[in-house]
């Protein structure tokens, strides 16, 4: 079933006038989407060596479902899905070194 709703939000954002074969859209619009239908919410980000910005977003506990999704986000503000699924689970972070 996520799947489908995946693909539908992917078509979404086509027929908003995205690019590079109807995955892309504004940022903010991508964001909103993924708030709106998934309750979806940035988790983690990084910047890429070219700046880009790579983000997940996953459903918070309130949601009906436990999605996620990853963009990565030009410079110049467009966002593209590079994955999306279910069942995103949290690492127990450890540290390499003790602090002082």
């Amino acid at each position: 079933m996520w799947r489908a709703l995946i693909v539908g939000a992917v078509a979404m954002l086509a027929s908003t006038g995205a690019q590079a074969a109807g995955q892309c859209n504004a940022r903010d619009d991508v964001l909103k989407l993924l708030s709106s239908k998934y309750a979806e919410s940035q988790v983690a980000y990084g910047v890429t060596n070219n700046g880009g910005l790579v983000e997940v977003l996953k459903s918070g506990p309130a949601a009906k479902t436990d999605t996620w999704t990853i963009i990565i986000t030009t410079p110049q503000g467009v966002s593209c899905l590079v994955a999306a699924g279910e069942g995103w689970r949290d690492m127990e972070q450890i540290a390499k070194e003790p602090e002082a």
